[in-house]
């Protein structure tokens, strides 16, 4: 028979009684509910009265919540698991402990036979699947949650993050040189074919030997990562970094979040010519500029616009409060190839 009580529900009325168990009867109705009060899984809610039937029923039930014997689960707790796991989180909430319990249980295991392993450093989804067979479980799959359950540090795994590898060209590996990171993919690949087919590395009068594309906001992990384990000469303490991206609050959070970042070890500095080139050709061609993209962050601070003069400041900040923006595709290969010595 069907068990009332896995409608997660709270209260339930005749109705919903006879369309649940599929009954059409007055009299097998009335059987039914006299059998689940009888075995404790319903009992009247009296101040709604009764259905004036013969014999009578009430109209509607409190649903008894199940009783569950969590006994056998308490001695696994005390004497089973791992005694660096903190267990008292779960003992209060035993009903999420044998939500967890799989999960635990294979922690504790690696705890008593593979604790050694955690004295070498892995990445986040190795170390999740090293443990419980599923390398998405620390991201995605909860883990962190049930590792401050268990009154762990995440850091406790020695592991580390790891993000998409950086995507760059580069001509040469001279030192010092000048490494442009654009923000958007489309930038990328023009100035990638410029530079691959190009006879020169100019770009608005200035000298590139790498582009890097910067995808966003997610420069700022991938950036950090790549300080880590890019080829040496990239960070030559006499290199100077550029960034150029879309124009408006989005793109200039960017640049000032990674200058924030970064500035202490790298000289990052903003593509200026790249910008007012943009405005130029906006102003020039009288272009109707797109809306800005819903949702973006407005605190901004003067970072960015103090790169610029007080004609381009003013200029870029009424694009901005006029709820506009220019992309960074506004430039294409054609307007590089044309202006590679304008300064």
């Amino acid at each position: 028979m069907k068990d009332l009580r896995k409608l997660n529900v709270k209260k339930i009325n005749l109705y919903e009684i006879k369309s649940y168990f599929n009954i059409s009867e007055y009299g097998k109705l009335y059987e039914m509910v006299c059998f689940l009060v009888d075995k404790n899984i319903i009992k009247p809610v009296k101040a709604k009265g009764r259905n004036g039937m013969k014999p009578a029923l009430f109209n509607e039930y409190h649903v008894i919540k199940e009783e569950i014997d969590y006994s056998k689960y308490i001695e696994e707790i005390h004497y089973s698991l791992n005694p660096s796991i903190n267990t008292s989180y779960y003992l209060k909430n035993m009903d999420k402990y044998i939500k967890d319990r799989k999960y635990i249980l294979m922690l504790s295991k690696f705890l008593d036979n593979d604790k050694e392993q955690l004295n070498i450093e892995i990445s986040k989804n190795e170390r999740s699947f090293q443990i419980w067979n599923e390398e998405k479980f620390l991201a995605e799959g909860g883990g962190e949650r049930l590792l401050k359950n268990l009154g762990f540090d995440i850091s406790f795994l020695t592991m580390y993050e790891t993000s998409e590898p950086l995507a760059y060209y580069s001509i040469n590996k001279n030192v010092p040189q000048n490494i442009l990171i654009v923000e958007n993919k489309d930038t990328f690949y023009s100035i990638r074919k410029y530079m691959i087919e190009g006879e020169e590395n100019l770009i608005f009068g200035k000298k590139i030997s790498t582009v890097i594309y910067g995808s966003g906001k997610k420069i700022y992990k991938s950036f950090g990562d790549f300080r880590m384990c890019g080829e040496p000469y990239f960070f030559n303490k006499d290199n100077k970094f550029l960034y150029f991206g879309d124009l408006d609050y989005e793109g200039i959070g960017i640049y000032e979040g990674i200058y924030e970042l970064f500035k202490d070890n790298v000289e990052i500095e903003l593509f200026k010519e790249a910008y007012i080139f943009m405005i130029e050709k906006y102003e020039k061609n009288f272009i109707e500029l797109p809306s800005s993209k819903e949702g973006q962050n407005r605190n901004i601070k003067d970072i960015f616009l103090n790169n610029f003069c007080k004609i381009h400041r003013n200029k870029i900040s009424d694009i901005l409060v006029s709820g506009k923006y220019i992309p960074q595709e506004i430039i294409n290969i054609k307007d590089i190839m044309e202006n590679c010595n304008a300064v």
